[in-house]
């Protein structure tokens, strides 16, 4: 980065952000790529919008007090950070994972603001979540964490002001503790969270969401270049709903994902992933990747999740955390032979996995564009939630489908309009940033 005044912004969120390195690697790798931006659009920095844009209109931190079932009292802490409200409620997700502090939520909610954007949809940017581990937790002791949680969340967030969703950690079980929480303390029945169930207002397709949009958006960039999913060897990290999905949408695509993690390791089937068999032990029984083999012993099982990197494939979708692909796990991919990495997870890829994508010439779908086919259905259950009416899987689908071709149009046209075609990242960063910059310019300086 070579622009004075974005350097000198970045060392302002620098100092006010220490210890807090996802977050400032977000701000970096956005400011990077809106250089030219700043040189054709000297009135956006008039209006201070680059500044004001790295700094959350609200951070709120708070004590979570839940008694767990041997009647010990355990302690936990909440965030929400609501980002920017320029183009409408705050919307982001809740993370529940020991890692949470405030520098995850800050980054999960500044980069929440441009995927958001992208959509076309009235949401504005936000996160939230707790260090929290529902994993070995029963029943009781998640509904107990998510009512605590809630009693304090609550008075910030609402159908017109913040409405959260799921994020790791947080699924159908959690979601529906917290919103019958809200339910009691508000006495009301709105719209206030999403990915509910779909008794009381969530929306088809909801599950398949970011998966599915993965594969949409993925296709569409392969398309733009020259190739398709058919016939090629696809690899996918994690074994949640975004991997499980983007898995089966690939496989109907014409692939063969051949592999999936979990945080303990990864199995490799190079006959192809028996989906049924991991949504069984994931979904219903609740237990590790490596069970996998049980039933598949021909196929293999690895320790650690990295070397997921070194199983030779075509497309590579993260689907699994933050800075899951370094430069050293990107040169292999590479080596190999891999032409597409498209992101499922959050930033997913380190800045010198980045470096290596763009010197071997591949294709890079960024989480920010690639993975907002989350929130993009949130955006319809919203929808769905204030018509007081359900769409069928089929129309909410047809209509994430097409909310994810047009992100890559706006990433692509972008892209070529300030000379950079083909860097998708760049052209995400710009798309997104812009419909947000004109409508904080235009409400004044809020």
């Amino acid at each position: 980065m070579k622009n004075a005044y974005l350097l000198s912004v970045l060392e302002t969120v620098k100092k006010r952000n220490p210890g807090e390195p996802e977050f400032i690697q977000a701000v970096t790798e956005v400011f990077e790529t809106l250089e030219p931006v700043v040189e054709k659009r000297p009135d956006l920095v008039e209006a201070g919008v680059f500044d004001r844009i790295v700094e959350p209109e609200r951070q709120i931190i708070f004590r979570v007090p839940w008694v767990d079932d041997q009647g010990k009292v355990q302690v936990n802490r909440g965030f929400r950070v609501q980002f920017n409200s320029a183009i409408g409620p705050y919307k982001g997700g809740i993370r529940l994972h020991p890692s949470v502090y405030s520098g995850i939520i800050k980054f999960l909610g500044f980069e929440q603001i441009f995927k958001n954007s992208l959509t076309s949809l009235p949401m504005g940017g936000a996160k939230g979540g707790s260090d929290f581990d529902p994993k070995g937790k029963s029943d009781g002791e998640v509904m107990r964490f998510c009512q605590s949680f809630m009693t304090e969340l609550y008075r910030h967030v609402g159908a017109d002001c913040d409405v959260p969703a799921g994020d790791i950690g947080t699924g159908a079980r959690e979601i529906g503790y917290l919103f019958g929480q809200y339910k009691r303390l508000q006495n009301v029945f709105t719209g206030v969270l999403t990915g509910k169930g779909l008794t009381f207002g969530g929306s088809l397709a909801r599950t398949e969401a970011t998966g599915f949009g993965l594969c949409y958006f993925t296709e569409e960039m392969l398309k733009a270049n020259g190739k398709c999913f058919a016939g090629k060897t696809v690899v996918i990290s994690g074994s949640g709903n975004v991997a499980i999905y983007a898995t089966k949408k690939a496989t109907e695509l014409g692939a063969k994902v051949v592999a999936l993690s979990d945080s303990n390791g990864y199995v490799y089937d190079k006959n192809g992933i028996d989906l049924a068999l991991v949504k069984q032990i994931k979904e219903v029984e609740r237990k590790r990747i490596k069970e996998y083999v049980k039933t598949h012993p021909e196929a293999e099982y690895h320790e650690g999740c990295k070397g997921i990197w070194t199983i030779p494939c075509d497309i590579a979708l993260p689907c699994a955390t933050q800075n899951e692909i370094d430069g050293e796990s990107a040169a292999i991919l590479a080596k190999n032979g891999c032409f597409c990495v498209s992101e499922g997870a959050n930033m997913p890829s380190t800045p010198e996995a980045i470096e290596v994508y763009f010197a071997n010439n591949m294709l890079y779908g960024p989480a920010k564009a690639a993975n907002a086919g989350g929130v993009a259905t949130s955006g319809l259950e919203m929808s769905q939630n204030s018509q007081r009416y359900s769409w069928s899987f089929e129309e909410v689908d047809a209509k994430l489908h097409g909310i994810m071709v047009n992100i890559f149009k706006a990433c692509d046209s972008a892209s070529k309009e300030y000379g950079m075609p083909g860097n998708y990242m760049a052209g995400a960063n710009i798309a997104g940033f812009l419909k947000v910059a004109e409508a904080m310019k235009a409400q004044g300086c809020v």
